[in-house]
């Protein structure tokens, strides 16, 4: 019997030292995590899934294209006069200052609010000079909104019965779906690029950890 009571004692002396050395690795695994500089989404929000045509006329599959990558999801228009300029040149002169395997780790998605001015062609010219593979994609404006909604997201104002030179009412933040799908953070105009260099190496492992 004194075996028996002897050996119980140390099976659960074993397990909780093991029950310990699981916190201590969960708490040690959180510790690494830098203090990220976005805004916290709570709840996250899911990868929707929905389909809009790149500026090659082919269609591109939002999940199917993106999905397991760090994706960086953008609600603009070529037109405006400093919020998406900043945001995107901001993204690829970062994105520059990491090696190749690194951008390939990342898809900019950029979908436009202004469908009757952003020609295919127009959006390919004004992203390339923003950063190298950035994604354009197009699709009537009522399904851009709708996609927005999927995001909370509030839908793109334009006005109406205007010509010519005129301003799209959109939303400032980019969404950041990291590699497990669920996009965790959303980061507003006025990210700074010392911003984005602290935060990118995090938000890539981000699913591994």
């Amino acid at each position: 019997m004194a075996h028996a009571a002897l050996r119980t004692v140390l099976a659960l002396t074993l397990a909780a030292l093991a029950a310990g050395a699981c916190s201590a690795t969960d708490g040690e695994r959180a510790a690494e995590r830098p203090r990220l500089r976005g805004t916290p989404l709570d709840p996250p929000l899911a990868r929707a899934d929905f389909t809009l045509t790149d500026t090659e006329g082919e269609p591109f599959d939002f999940v199917d294209r993106t999905q397991g990558r760090l994706t960086l999801l953008f609600f603009g228009y070529t037109f405006c006069p400093d919020v998406c300029p900043v945001h995107m040149a901001n993204l690829g002169q970062v994105l520059e200052r990491f090696s190749l395997e690194v951008r390939q780790r990342v898809r900019v998605v950029f979908v436009s609010t202004d469908p009757d001015r952003d020609s295919p062609e127009r959006i390919r010219t004004w992203l390339d000079g923003m950063g190298k593979g950035f994604i354009g994609l197009r699709g009537p404006l009522d399904e851009v909104n709708r996609i927005q909604a999927l995001f909370d997201l509030p839908p793109a104002v334009v006005p109406s019965g205007v010509t010519g030179d005129y301003t799209v009412g959109h939303a400032a933040q980019i969404l950041v779906f990291t590699p497990d799908d669920s996009a965790r953070w959303a980061y507003p105009f006025g990210t700074r690029q010392a911003d984005w260099l602290h935060d990118l190496p995090a938000l890539l492992d981000w699913g591994a950890r």
